[in-house]
């Protein structure tokens, strides 16, 4: 098994774990796409020729950048998938969760918006939260540090 069979079955594996449907992404000569079905089973309906999906890059970032990143060893709760990051559940209501709100595992903390789908990220844990390390509307990465948290 190759490193590209790997990164499909990360993918897989991703999306039949998110409450997305549907999902296709084309990159160049690169296209696949998945739906699930009633018994949210994932299936690839397309794959034109065989690239890897994720490219190994290397980033410099700068001090700011830098500086966003957690500096302690506290856990993190990190984004399930690459969106948009809201901390209230619509425009202009209150948050999920402040500096210092303690919430019990399975709480929803904020939401990730992927392809038009708002999809609630919740607290897998009880913890308290440190730091709030993305700013409401920023872009998140897949596995991207979200919030600092202490746990109880």
């Amino acid at each position: 098994m190759n490193k590209q069979d790997l990164n499909i079955k990360e993918l897989i594996r991703i999306f039949d774990k998110s409450s997305m449907t549907k999902l296709k992404i084309a990159e160049g000569d690169f296209c696949i796409e998945m739906r699930k079905d009633a018994s949210s089973q994932a299936f690839i309906n397309e794959v034109v020729q065989t690239v890897p999906i994720l490219k190994q890059t290397t980033t410099i970032k700068s001090q700011e950048e830098t500086a966003e990143l957690p500096k302690n060893n506290l856990p993190t709760f990190k984004s399930p998938m690459v969106g948009t990051f809201y901390k209230a559940p619509s425009p202009g209501a209150e948050a999920f969760v402040k500096i210092g709100s303690v919430v019990k595992k399975g709480q929803p903390i904020a939401i990730v918006e992927a392809m038009k789908i708002m999809n609630e990220i919740d607290a897998e844990f009880d913890c308290r939260i440190v730091d709030i390390l993305v700013e409401d509307g920023q872009p998140v990465e897949f596995d991207m540090p979200l919030f600092s948290v202490e746990k109880l």
